[in-house]
């Protein structure tokens, strides 16, 4: 059995599965924060700040940002894999794919320690 190592979860079906869990917290939450902002009458930053002062809203917060993270970084790395290989490239196929994976994963890392640091004041 070949496995690949820059997988995020080493097999299909759990990509698959993270990839649909992720997208329907991703809906979840576009969806409140969108009706939370049409029901509001008055926008103002302290109605935005309180929402988000509120613990709940930054653990929901936290996971749609761990959930968008997880979602690009499967999509991102299908995309490598279809399109960054030998027929393309030819030899240097697995350097370009293994210096983008690793770039994304760079940027997605500093995604997530900025949200965190953003949510949580840290």
């Amino acid at each position: 059995m070949v496995t690949n190592i820059t997988s995020l979860s080493r097999t299909g079906l759990r990509d698959w599965l993270v990839q649909r869990v992720s997208a329907v917290v991703l809906a979840v939450y576009t969806v409140f924060i969108v009706g939370w902002l049409l029901y509001t009458e008055t926008l103002s930053f302290e109605l935005w700040h309180a929402l988000f002062e509120q613990t709940w809203m930054r653990i929901f917060s936290l996971m749609a940002l761990v959930s968008l993270v997880s979602h690009a970084w499967i999509g991102m790395w299908t995309i490598f894999g279809d399109y960054l290989n030998e027929r393309a490239l030819g030899k240097k196929a697995l350097t370009v794919r293994f210096l983008s994976q690793a770039l994304c994963g760079i940027v997605l890392f500093v995604y997530i320690a900025w949200g965190v640091q953003i949510l949580w004041g840290l």
